[in-house]
């Protein structure tokens, strides 16, 4: 069975709303899948705006948010049907939506209202992906597990390097996912002072010094102590990690060279924990690295060096599935939640069982 799938994710670091058109085909139970076309659109000033002030606006201001941006969501999907002249060959939308709050085992809330979606669109949304997980008692993240171990069947290791870095272990028999620390949403945080997006191929951190003692006080952070299934919320970065690195005076090299040096041994950290806790014996293994973080060289030379010793080798894909995995994964779930299948594995999450996630929007009678 072919599947044809416009994919969308905005994710934690406010880089842009990335689009994936994609198709995926059912063999048997073997998944397969294109890339056809893609986009990444980027927020302008008065949506960035929006989305970062998101968590602080009251009830009523916070409902119309939603139901704008979920308008704002078809309307960019119409946007690029047109440019990649998709019309009539689209069948099926999976939007992620933009995470505003996540309180693990609690909630989790994603703006892009699925129904604004539809109604813009015509077209059938699934929307709202993690909320049956989290009323289950999961975690309602990491997401994308299903969708790794579905398309990508003989890897074994990946990191996502997001505004969050995560990772997951695909086994025979098990499988392991979870956040480990703030990413690209603070590295993006520290050179935003310098007047500058990004740390383009992280040349300012690899210009600096690491400072030992802000390193050790990062790496002593609770929650670098539970056990997983875990996960974080955005505020994990912006408002416990970001402050710790500027109240330190360092410059901004330092800065940057330093949390380039905790995420790179946070990874390994955990790394270790599965290994150690699956007994796994490690002699060659690759990890696929994606995400806006792969294509930062310093920082992928350091988590080279601390993974090295495990006998774990960086894996770099096509630009394509750098930049587009999530939104490639957010089409499969997609096509399992119009399935009735399932989209999320309650042992990743700490969901009392798994589950068939997501909200289905019909964009025409």
């Amino acid at each position: 069975m072919l599947y044809r799938v416009i994919g969308v994710m905005s994710g934690s670091s406010l880089d842009g709303l990335d689009l994936a058109f994609v198709e995926l085909e059912d063999k048997g139970g073997k998944w397969s899948f294109s890339i056809l076309e893609t986009a990444c659109y980027a927020y302008d000033n008065e949506w960035m705006a929006k989305l970062k002030s998101a968590a602080h606006l009251n009830a009523l201001n916070f409902v119309e948010l939603d139901a704008l941006y979920g308008h704002f969501l078809g309307n960019q999907i119409n946007k690029f049907i047109a440019e990649k002249k998709l019309d009539y060959k689209v069948g099926l939308i999976a939007s992620h939506g933009h995470t505003v709050f996540h309180s693990p085992g609690k909630f989790s809330v994603q703006i892009g209202h699925g129904a604004s979606i539809a109604a813009e669109t015509d077209l059938p949304v699934v929307s709202d992906l993690r909320a049956l997980d989290v009323a289950l008692g999961g975690q309602g993240a990491p997401i994308v597990p299903m969708g790794e171990h579905l398309l990508f069947p003989e890897t074994k290791f990946f990191l996502n390097l997001g505004g969050i870095a995560n990772l997951s272990f695909n086994g025979s028999t098990f499988y392991d996912a979870f956040d480990i620390c703030a990413a690209n949403r603070v590295l993006n945080m520290l050179v935003n002072e310098n007047g500058l997006a990004y740390d383009d191929n992280g040349s300012l951190s690899a210009k600096g010094r690491i400072d030992e003692t802000l390193l050790e006080t990062l790496n002593k952070l609770p929650y670098y102590q539970e056990e997983y299934p875990k996960s974080l919320a955005n505020e994990f970065g912006t408002n416990i990690v970001y402050p710790l690195v500027v109240s330190s005076g360092l410059s901004i090299e330092d800065k940057l060279a330093t949390y380039v040096e905790h995420i790179a041994t946070q990874i390994a950290v955990a790394v270790e924990k599965i290994v150690v806790k699956r007994g796994l014996v490690v002699q060659s293994e690759k990890i696929m690295v994606t995400g806006g973080g792969a294509f930062n060289g310093y920082l992928i030379s350091r988590i080279d060096k601390h993974l090295s010793p495990l006998n774990i080798e960086i894996s770099i894909p096509d630009p394509s599935i750098i930049v587009y995995k999530e939104a490639l994964i957010m089409a499969l779930l997609g096509v399992l939640r119009w399935r009735e299948e399932e989209t999320v594995f309650g042992s990743v999450t700490g969901a009392r069982r798994a589950s068939v996630g997501g909200a289905l929007w019909m964009g025409q009678s």
